[in-house]
């Protein structure tokens, strides 16, 4: 059996649990890529500038420009990144 030791634990992985360890590292690091889409969802555009929806819901009474077409609301990234820089000090 193949065992990996980690350098400051005294705890050891196997090869499996090791490979297992870094897709899962690897999965996280791709979920929480910046989105490349131009239109997104409120949800996507609250997580693509980490904030909460009432804050950002905030940010829309302050100026943030939302696009509802039939109840579907979508906002860009260049006006998300706009709103963003007009704040910027």
């Amino acid at each position: 059996m193949n065992q990996l030791q980690t350098n400051n634990e005294q705890s050891y992985f196997t090869e499996n649990q090791f490979k297992a360890w870094i897709a899962e590292a690897f999965k996280n690091v791709e979920t929480h890529q910046p989105t490349k889409k131009e239109w997104m969802s409120i949800k996507e555009a609250c997580v693509y500038i980490g904030v909460a929806y009432n804050t950002f819901a905030k940010y829309r009474e302050m100026g943030l420009r939302v696009c509802e077409i039939d109840g579907v609301k979508r906002v860009s990234k260049s006006e998300i990144d706009s709103f963003l820089n007009r704040f910027s000090y």
